[in-house]
């Protein structure tokens, strides 16, 4: 009877050493996964120079307001036509909503190694698109006035009139999503 009772109380043991190992894992997964959420880390060099980032840059420069605060919830047409920014294998994605010229919040700090590579010497090549919906000419001007608004932004952050080119905008093909439709692009050379 004894070995029953020493077998119960070592399988007792070993189930609470397993649960103590196993809440240090996620306690030290969880704090290494926050940390890296926190502290912004050197991301790997695209193909311009430019970290690869996935997430919209203008996201990131948000304020945090409790949901007792937060605006009304928006619908999906409401997110999809909002202004923002990416950095996608070295390019610097601008996404305008429909019909507007204003940048996203948050364009300063999508432009930060550009303007660091333009001042090294590299050139910086702005490119508008638009898609066939609509009055081809009326689209192109939106289009242009777009890229005019980038480069404004990149001339008050330093960059010189010859480190910037601007390229004729380009028409997305009707199979392109509405938003990418309605993008700048800024790449380096």
């Amino acid at each position: 009877m004894s070995s029953s009772s020493d077998d119960e109380q070592l399988g007792l043991v070993l189930g609470l050493v397993f649960a103590i190992v196993a809440l240090v894992i996620a306690l030290v997964m969880g704090f290494a996964l926050q940390r890296r959420d926190a502290l912004p880390l050197p991301a790997p060099a695209g193909a311009a120079g430019l970290p690869v980032l996935a997430a919209p840059v203008a996201a990131a420069s948000r304020p945090l307001v409790p949901a007792s605060a937060a605006a009304p919830a928006l619908s999906a047409r409401d997110v999809a036509d909002a202004a923002s920014i990416t950095v996608e294998y070295g390019v610097v994605k601008f996404y305008f909503a429909s019909g507007k010229a204003d940048l996203a919040p948050g364009a300063g700090a999508a432009l930060v190694d550009v303007v660091r590579a333009a001042k090294t010497g590299k050139k910086v090549v702005i490119a508008g698109f638009h898609d066939p919906r609509g009055n081809a000419a009326a689209n192109a001007e939106l289009a242009r006035q777009r890229a005019l608004a980038v480069r404004d932004s990149l001339r008050a952050a330093g960059v010189a009139d010859s480190q910037i080119t601007l390229q004729k905008p380009e028409q997305v093909p009707g199979t392109g999503s509405d938003a990418e439709a309605r993008r700048v692009e800024i790449t380096l050379q």
